[in-house]
């Protein structure tokens, strides 16, 4: 039987993948949870992938 031969995802150079972060602010709030914000990769605006090719990238196009 034939294998099937999916092409690679193409994940952002920037971030590896890892498109959004939560950062904490070092506390807790008044009913104990964790303070955080979210932060997105500027790269790819947090879809972890890019749709610009590397080679354009690299050249500065």
């Amino acid at each position: 039987m034939a294998q099937h031969n999916h092409t690679p995802a193409r994940i952002c150079s920037h971030c590896d993948g890892h498109a959004s972060v939560a950062i904490t602010l070092g506390g807790r709030d008044c009913t104990g949870h964790l303070r955080t914000v979210t932060a997105h990769c500027p790269a790819c605006h947090g879809t972890g992938t890019r749709t610009t090719p590397a080679v354009l990238v690299r050249a500065g196009k």
